[in-house]
């Protein structure tokens, strides 16, 4: 698997996060690292860019604030693909990487691999090969660039693999190693015990059945009449099963819903974002969860909760085949159907995303092809 690429440093694995997903994601790499010896560095390049809920999470996880972090803020896609793609490299001449590691989709996985490439320093891509076969989605596109120009690709599913394959990437490049988030789920609900014997106050959840929805993709919320068709579909869907819905709202979507003046109804509850292991909480004990979030059908997924996904295409057919997830469109009679659909559909699929252990087989590649420095 290892590239011919003449690049030898002895620096550390450096991997480049962007949004919190990423950091969730990260996560059971950075402890396999540690468990294994292996020198890693975490560069945040700040797309994400409230550090309060940025460093909740971090303490969530018990992860250490990356020490460098390039604050690029919210921007167009240009903007934040540019200001990252300049930060990192000079960052990674300091740094001298032996390896970088980007994960998923965001601007700043594009602009990590981007950087790292040009510096002819090897790429490895976690969550390589998935595909919503939607070029209008700026995502599908930076996926598709990203593993097109990484030296080893970690492919979460044999689905992702053989997408790769189709795409002419040679299979020695390639190793199915689970989904990390898979890794996260399980470390964020041992810490809720943990929290609930130390009987550590987390947001009330409510009692009652209740559904969850997250909303934040920009061609969801930045587009008036699609944002309101979502929201009264959710509302309807709402009143049709009779329970109410907790709505965390993303910061782009809370500002989209003002603008717009879209009236939430009272059995719709704003709140503020959650920290991880609060959301982690709010996805275990709905009844239904309905999103635009790619991480969310993954997590849904896998807690056995069912899932209404708001869009009109994914990336994770894998949760559609075993029965956890629905796509309903954007159109509201559509969201009520998908949502009666998935309160009775049966539950107890086989979860597709792996054992838990892609962090460890992850580390574990990266040591056999030599590109650690362990400490």
């Amino acid at each position: 698997m290892k590239p011919s690429t003449g690049y030898e440093k002895a620096g550390p694995v450096v991997t480049v996060i962007g949004t919190r997903p990423e950091i969730i994601k990260f996560a059971p790499v950075a402890k396999a690292c540690v468990a294994s010896g292996v020198s890693h560095e975490m560069v945040h390049t700040g797309q994400h860019y409230s550090y309060e809920m940025d460093c909740r999470i971090f303490e969530d996880l018990d992860l250490p604030v990356p020490r460098h972090n390039l604050k690029i803020g919210s921007g167009s896609h240009a903007e934040e693909t540019a200001k990252a793609l300049v930060g990192l490299e000079k960052l990674f001449e300091d740094l001298e990487p032996a390896l970088v590691l980007v994960l998923g989709d965001t601007n700043s996985t594009l602009a990590g691999a981007l950087a790292a490439s040009k510096l002819h320093i090897p790429v490895g891509h976690i969550e390589a090969g998935l595909r919503s076969f939607d070029r209008e989605m700026p995502e599908e596109k930076n996926r598709v660039l990203t593993d097109h120009l990484s030296d080893i690709l970690f492919a979460p599913t044999e689905t992702s693999a053989k997408n790769l394959a189709r795409e002419g990437i040679s299979p020695r490049r390639i190793l199915i190693t689970g989904n990390t988030i898979v890794d996260a789920v399980g470390l964020g609900l041992h810490l809720l015990e943990v929290k609930a014997k130390e009987k550590t106050r987390l947001d009330v959840i409510p009692d009652e059945k209740f559904m969850l929805l997250t909303l934040h993709r920009e061609e969801n919320v930045d587009r008036e009449d699609t944002l309101r068709k979502i929201m009264s579909g959710v509302s309807l869907a709402s009143a049709k099963v009779g329970m109410n819905v907790v709505f965390p709202a993303h910061p782009r979507t809370l500002r989209r819903i003002k603008q717009y003046d879209i009236h939430i109804p009272d059995s719709i509850h704003l709140t503020e974002p959650k920290g991880y292991l609060e959301f982690l909480r709010l996805e275990r004990d709905a009844d239904v969860i309905l999103t635009d979030s790619g991480g969310v059908q993954e997590e849904a997924c896998i807690l056995g909760v069912p899932c209404v996904t708001l869009r009109r295409s994914t990336e994770r057919p894998e949760t559609i085949a075993v029965g956890a997830n629905r796509l309903a469109g954007l159109e509201s009679r559509e969201i009520v159907m998908g949502v009666e659909t998935m309160i009775s559909t049966s539950l107890g699929w086989q979860n597709p995303f792996g054992d838990g252990k892609a962090g460890n087989r992850i580390v574990d590649a990266i040591v056999q092809n030599g590109w650690s420095n362990t400490t």
